[in-house]
């Protein structure tokens, strides 16, 4: 699933902790559910001339897909049809996060690290246990990014993903020019390498997240 496969980036290996700040991490994490949707063809985002608002998303199928987190999401765009993806983040996104690293967990792909800050307040950390997946993760990012390979549309999408959260840099550590690095995955992002209905969804969904990065860092500067 594409956003485990971006959760996993998003947590450093050996601290257990996250390398985007919320609410950005937790909205592409939403985004990434509804990317995994539209490429099993559940959902869309509509255009123009169809009954649905032009950018809302409309639900092409409601049955099943037989992953629980991506059917409980499913149930509620189903429930509440033809809202903006934007306005669903929030709401998609609850609780998917702590889903996401216990599902990881169990695949063995991490580990639950409990501990206390100051011996009182309680928290948990998730450092990698095995890392080969994520690392075939990083490949596939570095081939993209550094060797110019075309993306499939799940490596797209995670580089868009990535690129709203302005953590790219982050991911493929090694490279000399940041900035490049930045710019080659802002032209992945916008570039032809998916289906129309998966370029929409992908396009809404770093909007998304690219505006819940910015509030929030607006909002940090504001209260400092």
């Amino acid at each position: 699933m594409i956003a485990e496969d971006l959760l996993l980036l998003l947590y450093d290996d050996e601290s257990g902790k996250p390398i985007a700040g919320s609410p950005g991490l937790d909205y592409a994490l939403a985004g990434a559910v509804l990317i995994e949707l539209t490429l099993l063809g559940k959902l869309d985002v509509a255009g123009e001339g169809e009954e649905v608002k032009r950018g809302r998303l409309k639900v092409l199928d409601a049955t099943p897909t037989g992953d629980a987190i991506l059917d409980e999401r499913l149930a509620y765009v189903a429930d509440k049809p033809g809202k903006r993806p934007k306005d669903q983040l929030g709401r998609l996104s609850k609780k998917l996060r702590e889903q996401l690293l216990a599902r990881l967990a169990e695949r063995g792909l991490l580990e639950a690290d409990e501990n206390k800050v100051l011996g009182i307040f309680p928290i948990t950390r998730w450092p990698a246990k095995d890392a080969r997946h994520e690392a075939d993760l990083r490949a596939a990012l570095e081939s993209v990014l550094k060797v110019g390979t075309t993306p499939n549309e799940r490596t797209g999408a995670l580089i868009a993903l990535l690129s709203s959260l302005n953590v790219v840099p982050k991911i493929v550590t090694d490279a000399v020019d940041k900035k490049a690095l930045k710019q080659r995955a802002k032209e992945i992002a916008e570039s032809d390498w998916a289906a129309d209905a998966v370029k929409k969804a992908v396009a809404e969904m770093q909007a998304a997240v690219t505006t819940a990065v910015v509030v929030s860092a607006t909002a940090a500067t504001t209260s400092s």
